[in-house]
């Protein structure tokens, strides 16, 4: 019976050499980098792998294994380059209408950690239904919006109007005697095209883009789902980078969300008008297609909310059932809908606006309540486990929620409101003399808040440059003491501490974003409660009021307007210019970079999760090559890379993990994703992965933005740093030319990069040389002696 946690596949099919091959895996971070970048030589070969993700190596190198001898005291570099996740082809710049769905998506993932002795999974589940809630919310927004555009403003108000439908030729056979299409509920059966049509593309992309980055199965035995503990970290269990059932099911519903949200959009205008025009018939018939959008609404929201991720193994199921015929009954029941609304209807006129202010106003003031929801279940679950890292006392994700609905909503709203603009022409939506009704009064009370929320922020931005002013001040005075025997250069250290003054910016990115979404939360709840009260909007509402009030109230109105115009323009503008140019492209993969690692677990129209790509990559590699070499090997990443390193150590079987050390440099795994996402990344699961893979060095400095010590608390057991930035103060003998500041970039030119790398190499082959099955090795360095223990496999604990 072969061994489970180390399958056929990875079994050695070559003789080993006395001394083992040593092999150094690189993963470049977030900005990318080229084969021949990585590995300083610009003949390169790619190993293995295919045009998006593969393994390259320098042309001499391509046959190491068979000549171990030329090897001796150094180990093989090969680079895992994977910037083609995201940020490939032009198309993907369209990923940035798909923000706020990324944003709800991270929410899931922020979740306050808990403890092994009390992991409250009640508590847990309520927090993910909640996040699942929200993020269904956002699909039926966005449709919503689309239904606001294409069947109110266009095919109600515009075609309606005699006067707007005729200065607009292509309108022409939906106004008034334009023909069989002028009947009001046949115009909103044809505008119920455009947001069908975007149901089905945010439907198709889903589709796509699992099968061609997130449908990576792992290594068979790399985890085994039979021995798996329960209480091991997250990121180590054999389903977590395959959820295919959760995104299947996830899919469906919001798919069927979107479906059910336009056959709304037509239902509701058609059955009133059967009500008032005393046709029995039909009235029963629109009374029995909105029990059954009722009755589908409920189902959907079933769907969401009865089942979750599944992380003990990999999800290789589907619920036919959901995934078939929810989506399937959902455009059956639209295409009953829009029949219905074909039908004759005589003497039926368009007037007003249809019922979109109770729409917007119903989803605002649940994803609020949701919001307030979600914050009281992860302070519960903070305050049984707390940690004084955590972003915002444990309030990271329901921050993060709210930043999701608050660009929901500017996005939605904002498109309405330049349609309305467009349709208007020089008059303003809801006021006076406009020759439309507008968008609904909710929208132009949402614009009206940007202009004092951007003032807002402004006072927050200068707050923090004057504290960031006064902290560099203050580092000039010390940094000169820092490199012995230098004369003192003013403007040289002034230039040191603000680099460190910046990067030191990033430990206060929590309390800004906690900021901004308090502050969106009471505007909101301001503008929903004017917009409810009053009816009107906001430079209307405050017509008759003090002077000062109402000239503000104009100015809000009409300012946000123009912002949020502004914004659209500059996001389209942004997105046009990425499709055509690759260094722009570049910049918004490195956005998905940061958003994207996480899978899809809250909201199946996100863009992509590239880890469940890259993560399956690396540990196949690893566990391939040591298991057939007999090699050891050092996974070194930088930045984003060390994460991805990270995850997949933590997936290998512990055969394979015994012959793998760990080099992170820049890496945010405490500082960025330990703060944000403790539950998977905090002090409990890395303190587990240095008790698994006991060779681990990470390289930091002050400088840095981005990167950060891994374990604070564990001394110099895995942290070496801060390292010195510049290298050298002034010009010498050494550095005749002024030494660079680094900050995120070439920690390989530092000369501890290589005698950390090189000490890890030793480390791992003593252990493999003492490696005698049931004895525990311990491995003394010269920076520690860690103490022998019993229970942990050779080699694989601090």
């Amino acid at each position: 019976m072969p061994d489970r946690a180390q399958p056929d596949a990875f079994r050695p099919d070559t003789p080993r050499p006395e001394t083992p091959l040593a092999l150094e895996l690189l993963v470049h971070g977030v900005a990318g980098a080229a084969p021949a970048e990585l590995l300083g030589d610009p003949r390169t070969v790619r190993v293995t792998g295919d045009s998006t993700a593969a393994v390259f190596r320098r042309t001499e190198d391509a046959d190491a294994e068979a000549h171990p001898e030329r090897y001796a005291g150094r180990p093989v570099p090969e680079a895992y380059c994977w910037s083609r996740l995201t940020s490939g082809n032009g198309a993907r710049a369209l990923w940035l209408l798909l923000l706020p769905f990324m944003v709800a998506n991270l929410a899931h993932w922020a979740r306050p950690a808990t403890s092994t002795a009390d992991p409250a999974p009640r508590a847990v589940r309520t927090y993910g239904v909640l996040v699942r809630v929200l993020a269904l919310s956002l699909t039926v927004l966005l449709i919503a919006a689309a239904c606001e555009v294409a069947l109110d403003l266009l095919a109600w108000q515009c075609a309606g109007s005699g006067t707007c439908a005729g200065s607009r030729s292509w309108l022409g056979f939906l106004g008034p005697g334009g023909g069989w299409w002028a009947q009001p509920g046949r115009r909103l059966a044809l505008g119920a095209l455009v947001p069908t049509a975007l149901t089905g593309l945010l439907w198709y992309l889903s589709n796509r883009t699992w099968s061609a980055y997130e449908s990576q199965p792992p290594p068979a035995g790399a985890a085994d789902p039979d021995t798996a503990s329960d209480t091991a970290p997250a990121l180590g269990r054999p389903g977590f980078w395959y959820g295919r059932r959760l995104v299947a099911r996830l899919r469906a519903a919001h798919t069927a969300a979107g479906l059910l949200t336009v056959a709304v959009a037509v239902s509701v205008p058609t059955a009133r008008h059967d009500r008032r025009a005393g046709a029995p018939v039909l009235a029963a018939l629109g009374t029995v297609t909105q029990v059954l959008l009722a009755a589908g609404a409920v189902t959907v929201a079933w769907v969401v909310c009865r089942r979750g991720r599944t992380e003990a193994r990999p999800d290789h199921r589907l619920d036919r059932a959901a995934v078939t015929l929810l989506p399937g009954a959902a455009l059956a029941l639209l295409a009953a809908v829009v029949l219905h609304a074909c039908w004759p209807r005589p003497g039926w006129t368009a007037t007003g606006r249809l019922p979109g202010d109770l729409t917007f106003g119903v989803l605002m003031l649940g994803q609020g309540l949701c919001v307030l929801a979600l914050a009281a279940v992860a302070r519960y679950l903070y305050r049984r486990a707390p940690d004084p890292a955590t972003a915002l006392h444990g309030l990271g994700g329901p921050a993060v929620a709210m930043l999701g609905c608050a660009l929901g909503g500017v996005m939605s709203g904002g498109v309405a409101q330049r349609v309305a603009d467009w349709l208007d022409g020089g008059a303003t939506p809801g006021m006076p003399g406009a020759p439309l009704p507008g968008p609904p009064v909710l929208l132009s009370w949402q614009a009206a808040v940007l202009p004092p929320l951007l003032l807002v922020l402004a006072l927050l931005a200068g707050w923090f440059a004057v504290r960031g002013a006064r902290e560099r001040s203050r580092l000039a005075a010390t940094v000169a003491a820092e490199y012995p025997g230098e004369t003192p250069d003013r403007a040289r250290s002034r230039r040191i501490a603000g680099a460190r003054t910046a990067a030191a910016l990033t430990d206060s990115a929590p309390w800004f974003v906690a900021a901004v979404s308090g502050i969106t939360l009471v505007l909101g709840a301001g503008a929903l409660a004017g917009a409810w009260l009053s009816g009107e909007v906001p430079g209307e509402a405050a017509r008759g009021t003090a002077p000062l009030l109402e000239a503000a109230a104009r100015a809000a109105q009409d300012a946000g307007s123009w912002l949020i115009g502004i914004g659209i323009a500059a996001f389209v503008a942004w997105g046009r210019r990425a499709y055509r140019d690759p260094a722009a492209r570049r910049t918004i993969g490195i956005l998905w970079d940061v958003g994207t690692f996480w899978p899809r677990a809250a909201h199946p129209f996100a863009p992509p999760c590239y880890a469940e790509r890259a993560v399956p990559d690396l540990t196949w590699r690893m566990a391939g090559w040591t298991g057939r070499t007999g090699g050891r090997l050092v996974i070194s990443g930088h930045s984003q890379g060390s994460v991805l390193a990270a995850a997949a150590v933590w997936q290998l079987p512990p055969a394979a993990r015994r012959r793998v050390a760990l080099l992170t440099y820049g890496s945010p795994l405490a500082r960025l994703y330990g703060r944000w996402f403790p539950a998977y990344f905090g002090p409990g699961p890395l303190t587990a992965l240095h008790r698994e893979v006991d060779c681990w060095r990470n390289l930091w400095r002050a400088t840095d933005p981005i990167g950060g010590p891994a374990l604070p608390g564990a001394g110099q057991d895995v942290d070496r740093g801060p390292l010195a930035d510049p290298i050298a103060y002034g010009r010498s003998a050494r550095h005749p030319l002024p030494a660079p500041l680094l900050g995120h970039s070439d920690y390989q030119a530092d000369p501890t990069f290589a005698t950390e790398r090189d000490a890890l190499l030793t480390r791992l082959d003593t252990a493999a040389r003492a490696d005698v099955p049931g004895q525990r090795v311990v491995v003394v360095s010269k920076e520690r002696a860690a103490p022998a223990a019993s229970a942990d496999p050779p080699g694989t604990a601090g």
